[in-house]
């Protein structure tokens, strides 16, 4: 931990501030420490921070009083945790001691609230939350009759890529597989990023790369890419192809999640989108293959995998 000088600047005094307000919500019955000597100011003292961040009390000190010294990110994140920031105090304090921000990783949401549900019925278009898994968290009824094997999924079943690579080429729904798929694949990878070791992300890949010589290889291609707009043809066995574009909205209070709608790249698109609208029985698979969505319920019904409630 250096005492090297910065130059001082408008923010020295605002993140002082900020540390005595943080500090004095906290008690020390919150940290597990006894409560002492009758205290002149509420919560803890300097040198209690100090202590339970693992930081010298001059040094903490003097960060309190907005002197002109370096902190590392470690330190930062030893006091934020004493004080029991949360992420946007967090990064409130990385601005303040003007040290670059580094987020640190959300875990991949699981599930979404009643206000999305309602959007996401509101919408005429097929749409579905993704978290950064590409795990389908919640589908309106017409993604469901656009993409029919996900109600016939288990929830492990329920995720994009699983969707996509534990098929036969034949009967994968993209038509333009080679350029989505590796595009796919590396936005992935790009999310991955953030959650290496996790063992809900190292299982994943591990079974995809089990089921898919494709996604075996595409993954150790080492590719990233960001998620975006993109035109997807859709071989859909009941109306057939359907050509939409995908749009991207970010969910509020709900990190590395996203709405997915995809909207008629053309007059015919938009004709057989009306089609889909009225399909209560879709089909599954391509055409040598195609089953309904029934006798695919009642397929994976026998094999323990009922329909998730």
């Amino acid at each position: 931990m250096s005492m090297a000088t910065v130059a001082n600047g408008p923010r020295r005094p605002e993140l002082a501030a900020f540390l005595r307000s943080r500090r004095a919500r906290i008690t020390p019955a919150d940290v597990g420490m006894p409560p002492g000597p009758r205290r002149r100011t509420p919560g803890l003292r300097r040198e209690e921070v100090a202590q339970l961040s693992g930081v010298g009390v001059t040094w903490y000190t003097w960060l309190e009083q907005g002197r002109r010294i370096n902190a590392s990110p470690q330190v930062l994140d030893a006091v934020a945790r004493t004080l029991r920031l949360d992420a946007m105090e967090r990064e409130h304090l990385y601005h303040l001691a003007e040290v670059p921000y580094a987020p640190q990783p959300a875990a991949a949401a699981r599930s979404v609230g009643p206000e999305v549900l309602a959007i996401l019925t509101a919408l005429d278009l097929p749409a579905a939350v993704y978290n950064s898994r590409y795990d389908v968290l919640a589908a309106n009824a017409l993604y469901e009759r656009m993409f029919p094997a996900l109600r016939a999924a288990s929830p492990r079943q329920r995720n994009v890529l699983w969707q996509l690579f534990s098929v036969p080429s034949c009967c994968c729904v993209m038509t333009n597989r080679d350029e989505e798929l590796p595009v796919l694949v590396a936005t992935f990878r790009g999310a991955y990023g953030r959650h290496v070791g996790e063992p809900s992300w190292e299982g994943l890949i591990r079974g995809l790369c089990e089921i898919s010589e494709d996604f075996a290889e595409l993954w150790r291609s080492g590719d990233v890419a960001p998620p975006g707009s993109r035109i997807k043809v859709v071989q859909h066995a009941s109306i057939g192809k359907l050509r939409s574009v995908s749009t991207s909205l970010t969910v509020t209070g709900m990190p590395e999640t996203r709405i997915v709608v995809y909207s008629p790249a053309d007059d015919v698109s938009g004709k057989l989108m009306d089609e889909l609208r009225t399909l209560e029985d879709p089909l599954i698979g391509c055409p040598d293959h195609a089953r309904p969505l029934s006798a695919e319920r009642a397929r994976q019904a026998a094999l323990g995998n009922p329909e998730p409630g």
